[in-house]
């Protein structure tokens, strides 16, 4: 894999990294739970064929420290909507995964000009008491590989500390993620978004793993259900809740056939 363009935006007073890679048209993806600490397969699909950027959400890896000054959920999509826009995305087709992927969605639902078309994996911010989601914050650390991805070892992969990095601050960044998440979504990953989903006009593609421990294939349905405009929803066999990390090429090529 060769590495993308690397640069930062500042929000809210802190430089938050943006990848970038690929020609084509725009589109742009928004980590999973997480976060994005290495350039992954995934990635350099999507960028075959479409000019890829990647911006870090605050706090998550390339996201310095920017999460701590984000005290409620309007906080963070108002820092989102500026990083998006300082990316070069406005207008552009994006992508999200689980956390990233609720992101992506409140910015369709409250921005709908600054999104052309929608693809959602397994995204949060819905809650059904009679079918809970997993609250991936509850677990042991070593669970928590089986719960993102079919094949643990793909989580353990990326989270590992890589040659030449500082091994102290590495584990401290990948646990700044998770709290960055926490803050966002905790606690049960519900932020009332299926209040918000009837403003969604974009054309939106829902990606399930086949194998989600986290978020029920139920919600699918809620997403479908809720949101104005077209949706489709693609099955991903052999899949986790990260479904692009475990099946790169296949998740990559339903988001290019949908933003086609």
């Amino acid at each position: 894999m060769s590495e993308p363009e690397t640069s930062t935006v500042d929000v809210n007073g802190y430089p938050t990294r943006v990848w970038r890679k690929g020609s084509g048209p725009r589109l742009g993806f928004l980590a999973g739970f997480g976060g994005l600490p290495r350039w992954v397969p995934f990635l350099d699909e999507l960028a075959k064929s479409r000019t890829l950027i990647v911006p870090s959400l605050p706090g998550f890896p390339g996201g310095d420290r920017g999460h701590s000054a984000l005290d409620t959920h309007l906080d963070w999509l108002l820092a989102v909507r500026e990083l998006l826009a300082k990316s070069g995305l406005e207008g552009a087709d994006l992508a999200g995964s689980s956390v990233g992927a609720s992101m992506a969605a409140e910015m369709a639902a409250l921005w709908p000009a600054s999104v052309r078309r929608l693809a959602l994996i397994a995204p949060f911010g819905l809650f059904d008491e009679a079918d809970p989601p997993t609250d991936p914050w509850a677990q042991r650390a070593d669970a928590l590989p089986g719960l993102m991805c079919a094949d643990p070892e793909i989580w353990k992969a990326l989270k590992e500390v890589p040659e030449g990095a500082n091994s102290v601050e590495w584990p401290i960044e990948q646990t700044r993620a998770s709290e960055a998440a926490a803050r966002i979504f905790w606690p049960l990953g519900n932020t009332k978004l299926e209040k918000r989903l009837k403003l969604i006009q974009a054309p939106t593609l829902l990606i399930w793993g086949e194998q989600d421990r986290i978020m029920p294939r139920s919600y699918a349905d809620r997403f479908t259900q809720g949101i104005a405009g077209r949706t489709e929803t693609a099955v991903i066999a052999g899949a986790g809740h990260l479904a692009e990390l475990d099946r790169p090429a296949e998740v990559a090529a339903a988001i290019v056939r949908w933003t086609d």
